[in-house]
């Protein structure tokens, strides 16, 4: 069957959507009609393969003010302050053009968080990449890094964390999750809804032009070595313009001129239309003749599908127009009116007298269809999980081996990346980046905000329901050994494609980890993104759910960080290490592997020592405190030592486990603190009380000494150039 004889194909539409819609309609639609059910049906924004399975995530708590379904989320700080909050992906995009496709993945994120009526205070980025000596690999890696620093330092707004990995299953489609956090009073939340027949609706910001047109179902296809071909599908991006639109919205929300909003990102003037009116149950009339535009001659389909960067849609009261063209004039931005909000429900499209789409806005929100697709194990799990690790901590260089984890591109220094971010813009950043979690000051107040993002997606590809768990465990870790006490958190899912039932299986299973471990450790989801078709000529990556998590601390003079402070302090490890080597960056060092039994995880005890670290830092009795993640323990200790500018460590301990899985198996739930000597009995008291177990390793020297016996053999004896070995490693790879 040609395209011609199947119109649906070209806007990525099945047969059997086509038919729904006929259906629904009563009718055929024409070209216009079925671009706009294209993209509006389109995984991208009509999550039709994970809406059934975003149902299980506990949204809700005494502390969420809006959860998922809106620009952001929203949570109550105290104070009369709230945070609004989420992340998003712009993969697609930055493969093809990787600094516009990264750039304007900030800027998309940014205006959700305005949207709200928030001010943007904060941006976040988990970026995922194949294997850095690749050249492609370098060309991405740049100019993502160079996307994201370009927009967000023209901003204002601090890039105050991230996280960075690679591997081999992000070579051609690597994933850019761009999280951003803003400020507002917890009465002042503005929602994109088009309340009000006869209330008019706006276009402000930037004019329409050809950019990112069906950039939505771009995003919800696979890409292919024949994607360089798609550039006009990405958005290009005006820092600069966005600057002044934030201000002017800002400026009439505080004025109390709007009474609805909503960013223009994915699918455009349709998604942001049709969204806000199927939220309000209302309908909207729009005129193209009185869309402004970039240049002449753009279709009607063109003018509907473009994602222009830049622009915001309002609805607001007749008597407010001419103020808000006022303010927008001001900030030399564009604002037209360019349609009314109707009683009838219908999505109305027209120009020049003529109408070009009649749809039931519901058609467009309400009946996308939902799939609960086939699921199977993949063949590989079991086999990948068999595999024998136990030769691995035999006969090895421990000294060796620390120093080449040290220079993984998954354990490196990530500076080369911070350098390139104003994190200090706004004076209220804390906790600067190469931490476990941002810190944020909250204004006029002593409290601060945490902010991290997390996801090991060796584990999750490994074990789909333990990895999506761990990923929420160690982002909530990550805010708790700052101090503060985590409460909520957005998502990323990025997955494969959701039609191969052994990609399926990772996103339930995922996504049923995800839910548990949100629930036990008390962190509702309020909003995020889901991301399929992340594939490569037919090769999927790793199945990626990333967590932006946050948290309040109420004194940020008792905030924790984790570099040692003093020589003599104690050196103790809250947790337990197991035999554990499995699905390890040890093991992966020693193999090439992606293989073996993902470490265990006690969520109960995961949400005590969540607890124990906001108390016992209220209670002054640690001087640092830092999360074991990937290598382990002997890594941690490193980061610790590093990080104190010159300290260096004396570790005896003993135990039953082998000497690899002591110094780098990745056991979940531990935590390397330090501590005044005359603190211990006081810390052995409240660790008794929370149910930890703990050991006490060693003490802080004063050189830059590394020196670890165990079961009293000295395994490891350094000095001097560890930290040179760490910090060389992305400079040197990432140049071009």
């Amino acid at each position: 069957m040609s395209r011609q004889d199947a119109p649906w194909s070209e806007h990525g539409l099945t047969e059997e959507e086509f038919n729904k819609i006929e259906s629904l309609m009563g009718r055929s639609p024409n070209y216009l009609e079925l671009a706009i059910f294209g993209v509006m049906w389109s995984e991208h924004c009509g999550y039709k393969n994970s809406k059934a399975h975003l149902k299980k995530f506990p949204t809700t708590g005494p502390m969420v003010l809006q959860g998922p379904g809106e620009n952001a989320g929203v949570v109550d700080l105290g104070d009369g302050l709230a945070a609004a909050f989420k992340m998003e992906s712009h993969n697609h995009p930055s493969a093809i053009e990787p600094y516009q496709g990264a750039a304007t993945g900030v800027g998309g994120i940014i205006r959700d968080i305005f949207a709200m009526g928030a001010r943007p205070i904060a941006s976040l980025n988990s970026l995922r990449f194949g294997e850095i000596s690749d050249n492609r690999v370098k060309r991405l890696l740049n100019g993502v890094v160079a996307g994201i620093g370009g927009y967000g330092n023209c901003m204002g707004i601090p890039t105050v964390g991230g996280d960075l990995y690679f591997h081999p299953s992000y070579r051609g489609n690597p994933l850019v999750n761009a999280m951003c956090l803003g400020l507002m009073k917890n009465d002042r939340i503005f929602r994109g809804q088009a309340v009000g027949h006869g209330n008019i609706v706006m276009l402000v910001g930037a004019r329409t032009g050809r950019d990112g047109i069906k950039g939505a179902s771009f995003a919800s296809v696979e890409l292919s070595d024949k994607d360089p071909d798609k550039r006009p599908n990405v958005q290009v991006g005006d820092p600069f313009m966005e600057k002044l639109l934030m201000e002017a919205t800002l400026e009439i929300l505080e004025r109390n001129l709007v009474v609805g909003l909503q960013d223009l990102g994915a699918a455009g003037l349709t998604s942001s239309g049709a969204e806000m009116a199927g939220r309000a149950g209302n309908g909207i009339s729009i005129d193209l003749d009185l869309v402004p535009l970039r240049e002449a001659a753009l279709a009607d389909w063109e003018i509907m599908l473009s994602e222009s960067q830049e622009r915001m849609l309002l609805v607001v009261e007749p008597k407010n127009r001419p103020e808000i063209e006022a303010i927008f004039d001001k900030w030399d931005l564009s604002a037209a009116a360019i349609g009314e909000v109707t009683s009838d429900g219908i999505f109305r499209i027209h120009r020049s007298g003529k109408v070009l789409a009649e749809i039931a806005a519901r058609f467009l929100t309400d009946e996308v269809p939902i799939y609960i697709r086939p699921y199977r194990e993949p063949s590989y799990h079991q086999i990948l999980k068999m595999a024998d690790v136990s030769l691995l901590s035999r006969d090895i260089d421990l000294s060796k081996t620390l120093r080449r984890l040290l220079a993984s591109p998954n354990i490196c220094s990530r500076n080369w990346v911070y350098e390139q971010y104003d994190h200090m813009v706004g004076l209220a950043t804390i906790i600067r980046p190469g931490g476990d979690a941002a810190l944020l000051r909250l204004p006029e107040s002593k409290r601060g905000l945490a902010l991290s993002s997390d996801c090991n997606s060796r584990y999750v590809y490994l074990d789909p329901y333990l990895g999506g768990a761990i990923a929420v465990a160690e982002a909530a870790l990550n805010v708790a050994v700052v101090g503060a006490k985590p409460l909520a958190l957005t998502n990323c899912l990025n997955f494969g494609n959701p039609e191969n039932p052994e990609i399926y299986w990772q996103f339930v299973l995922a996504t049923d980890g995800l839910a548990e471990a949100a629930r036990v450790l008390g962190t509702p989801v309020t909003g995020g993104n889901v991301s399929f078709y992340n594939e490569f000529d037919g090769r999927a990556i790793f199945p990626t759910p990333t967590i932006g998590m946050i948290g309040v601390i109420e004194d940020i003079d008792l905030r924790l960080t984790h570099g040692f402070k003093n020589v003599g302090d104690l050196i103790v490890l809250i947790g337990k290490s197991k035999e554990e080597l499995g699905a390890s960056e040890f093991h992966h060092l020693m193999t090439g592997r992606d293989e073996g039994v993902v470490p265990s995880l006690d969520l109960e005890k995961a949400a005590k020592l969540n607890d124990f670290l906001v108390v016992a830092a209220s209670k002054k009795l640690l001087l640092s405190a830092h999360d074991c993640a990937e290598g382990g323990l002997a890594v941690a200790l490193f980061e610790c030592a590093q990080a104190s500018g010159g300290l260096g460590v004396e570790i005896k301990f003993s135990g039953q486990i082998s000497t690899a899985a002591a110094l780098f198996g990745e056991s979940q739930s531990r935590v390397v603190v330090s501590l005044s000597p005359d603190k211990l009995n006081d810390l052995t008291e409240l660790l008794t009380e929370h149910g930890l177990e703990h050991s006490l390793l060693g003490q802080v020297t004063n050189d830059d000494r590394f020196h670890v016996i165990y079961n009293d053999d000295s395994l490891i004896d350094l000095v001097h150039d560890l930290a040179l070995t760490w910090s060389a490693t992305l400079p040197r790879e990432a140049s071009i």
